[in-house]
């Protein structure tokens, strides 16, 4: 059987997470594909499964998430899970990407969410983030996700209808709205570049997930296109960008040793 799975991952944890279930997924072999700058949707018609991941972007999916999935074609209820990892609080994330999914005509029978290091630069600098996550508790319950999506594969593979799941969350993190890209944006403030610093690498061009950054020759940011995810911040390799807040201090760009030795594949 096949599967792919289409993520957001600003740092890599939530990608790393992703191989590390598709790894210990049984008799289903899964292909990635980035939702960040995807200009098509691969034909679904050969998989069996499709899977929607994505980190909490202000308690709930990014709008680069929203705007992929309006691009999918409506399906005739395919099997599809939901992953979501968080730093600091989940909010709706999970279950906004569940209803994103449904509202595409997929049939939505799990998902699961994960607690990581935070990646948003100013919970990292007032120290809202958590260095050695996951514990073990947290990859217990990812391996008991592991174990019963492996049962409903058994299911599926057996002929067995596989009906839709209500996707869990904690009350808590229900009581989280989802917060506009425009706030969020506002939190980040403007962007500036030191240019003795600055060697016009392009990796905040070419990385930007909104394409609000051009060098010309040093990085120009668009701000009526910039939503504030710290991608640029946090990679890039000089720390040549800032804001009037923060400079120099909590990056984030990449998975962590605990995070890398917990989730190890």
């Amino acid at each position: 059987m096949k599967g792919i799975i289409f993520y957001y991952s600003g740092s890599g944890n939530t990608k790393l997470a992703l191989e590390y279930i598709a790894k210990n997924i049984k008799n289903v072999t899964f292909d990635f594909s980035s939702m960040v700058r995807a200009e098509e949707i691969p034909d679904l018609k050969s998989y069996d499964f499709v899977g929607f991941a994505s980190f909490t972007d202000f308690w709930g999916p990014s709008k680069l998430v929203y705007d992929f999935m309006e691009k999918i074609p409506i399906q005739n209820e395919k099997l599809a899970f939901v992953f979501a990892t968080y730093g600091y609080i989940l909010g709706r994330n999970l279950k906004t990407l569940a209803k994103l999914a449904r509202s595409r005509g997929f049939n939505v029978v799990i998902g699961e969410y994960m607690k990581s290091p935070e990646s948003h630069v100013p919970s990292v600098v007032n120290g809202l983030t958590d260095e050695n996550a996951p514990n073990n508790k947290e990859m217990m319950k990812l391996n008991k996700f592991i174990s019963d999506f492996n049962g409903i594969i058994e299911l599926y593979s057996n002929g067995n209808e596989v009906k839709s799941r209500r996707i869990k969350n904690k009350f808590l993190f229900n009581l989280f709205p989802v917060v506009s890209r425009t706030f969020a944006r506002r939190d980040m403030g403007d962007k500036f570049v030191d240019e003795e610093l600055c060697t016009e690498c392009g990796t905040c061009e070419n990385g930007c997930p909104y394409y609000a950054i051009t060098l010309d020759p040093k990085p120009k940011f668009d701000m009526t296109k910039c939503y504030g995810c710290w991608y640029c911040y946090n990679h890039c390799p000089q720390k040549a960008i800032y804001t009037k807040k923060f400079r120099g201090v909590g990056h984030y760009p990449r998975p962590n040793a605990h995070y890398k030795e917990k989730l190890k594949t």
